[in-house]
């Protein structure tokens, strides 16, 4: 195994080990400073990060709001006090070490008022942005004007072109590190552009090796590229590593760091990472974003799907195609459907399912009464938490609303993702997860239920296993 030469990230020689920024409290402060601490790139995750009262206890989100406006300023407010929470705890646990980095959906409510924000009181704590789930133009202009590097997440040499044509070129001297995300084997939101088969995936080699290409044309040939996705082992890597034609490479993990005596998941959560086979992970587009994910095929996801399989077509009027009336709710106001349809809509009201609920696409799915209550719960108390979200309607305009019907085969991903990590059923809830999730079962570093602390993990990753 070739031993890691440091490389220069978010102006500072560091290992070329990364921890990946995962969704909601999933990596916070504590795993962060430990990361930096060892010597890599700790980061936290800056999406409605968790804040704490006087004595240190997490305050509980509870939204006042009336209106999902108000409660989406009071989900600004609460994300940038929990960012310069988690910011200060990661700085104080690095002890100067290593480079610290918040991590931000582009796709998330108010990212641009978050961001401003958080590095607004902690600019000198936090040495670099990184920023993926969408086309983040405009990261580069908020990190410079506080003097704080930024690194754009891409699924492809493509977006990485736009990015630069349309805002980066300005704003080069901050760039500091390209990270690509294997759309096919990360956690959480996947990058598949719709060009790419989700069933096919692709060897990220020539991928990275392109994006390195378009960058060496634009003069970044010394800028690292971070690998996230798949990555277990450096060994299996290694070709990769002092490569003159791929340049400066850093390597991101998002799984391996869950399970560490800091990652702040629940203990149920880590149990259940060592139980996890070859393909209990989904690529899924359930997500309320209209992005593919990666997440564990548990009860929630099986609930989802079911959901969707029961579904059928309708029209408001009558015709050959759709003749049969069928009547809907309590009111039983009648629409039409075909023949074959409505038997099914009779076996599934005659197994309790007799709730319908209307879909953007002119179909009905059916679930029963108070799955249908806590749907349309859900949906009416959404705060925002999407710049602009398929379930609740929700968009982040003057109008408040994507102007299409709420979809309710989707979820509320701010409620179920606060859920899981603060203590809910991991099977009710949405479990975000790498492909390659289930080598912890496989891998003797965790034999007989060890579970390292972050430091004895970047040592380990070191030696290459």
């Amino acid at each position: 195994m070739k031993s890691l030469k440091p490389v220069v990230i978010s102006g500072r020689e560091v290992l070329p080990l990364v921890e990946g920024g995962k969704g909601i409290a999933v990596s916070n402060g504590v795993s962060a400073g430990a990361w930096a601490a060892a010597g890599g790139v700790g980061t936290f995750s800056g999406v409605n990060a968790d804040s704490y009262d006087e004595n240190g206890n997490r305050r509980v989100m509870i939204y006042r709001g009336r209106t999902r406006r108000e409660r989406h300023e009071e989900l600004i407010a609460n994300a940038i006090e929990g960012g310069i929470n988690q910011a200060k705890i990661a700085y104080q646990i690095s002890k100067g070490e290593g480079r610290i980095h918040m991590n931000v959906l582009w796709e998330m409510g108010g990212c641009e008022r978050v961001l401003h924000g958080i590095l607004e009181s902690a600019k000198d704590l936090i040495h670099g942005v990184t920023c993926g789930a969408g086309m983040p133009y405009r990261v580069a202009d908020i990190c410079t004007a506080f003097s704080i590097y930024y690194h754009p997440i891409v699924s492809s040499a493509r977006a990485f072109r736009a990015l630069w044509k349309r805002s980066y070129h300005r704003q080069q001297h901050l760039l500091g590190g390209v990270v690509y995300e294997d759309p096919w084997l990360a956690g959480g939101h996947n990058g598949l552009s719709n060009t790419e088969d989700p069933e096919q995936p692709q060897d990220p080699y020539p991928r990275v090796l392109e994006l390195r290409q378009t960058m060496r044309d634009v003069g970044l040939g010394r800028l690292p590229i971070f690998m996230a996705g798949g990555v277990w082992c450096l060994r299996e890597w290694e070709d990769w590593i002092d490569s003159p034609e791929l340049g400066p490479i850093a390597f991101q993990f998002g799984t391996r760091p869950l399970l560490t005596l800091e990652s702040p998941i629940p203990t149920s959560w880590k149990r259940r990472l060592t139980t996890l086979r070859q393909g209990d992970v989904l690529l899924h587009k359930f997500s309320p974003t209209g992005f593919y994910s990666s997440a564990v095929h548990n009860r929630f996801l099986e609930e989802l799907i079911e959901r969707s399989a029961r579904q059928i077509r309708y029209a408001d009027e009558q015709s050959t195609l759709h003749p049969i009336p069928l009547p809907l709710g309590v009111r039983g106001r009648i629409v039409y459907v075909s023949e074959k349809e409505s038997q099914k809509a009779q076996i599934w009201a005659a197994q309790g399912l007799t709730a319908t609920l209307r879909t953007p696409d002119s179909t009905l799915i059916f679930v029963t009464p108070i799955q249908a209550e806590e749907i349309l719960y859900d949906q009416i108390s959404c705060m925002g938490c999407l710049s602009s979200c398929q379930f609740s309607n929700w968009a982040q305009n003057e109008i408040g609303t994507t102007r299409k019907r709420a979809d309710p085969r989707s979820f509320c991903i701010q409620k179920t993702l606060q859920n899981i990590v603060h203590g809910a059923d991991i099977e009710d809830e949405l479990m975000f997860a790498g492909h390659n999730v289930y080598r912890f079962s496989t891998d003797p570093f965790y034999k007989n239920g060890f579970v390292p602390s972050v430091h004895q993990l970047v040592d380990r990753l070191q030696t290459g296993n």
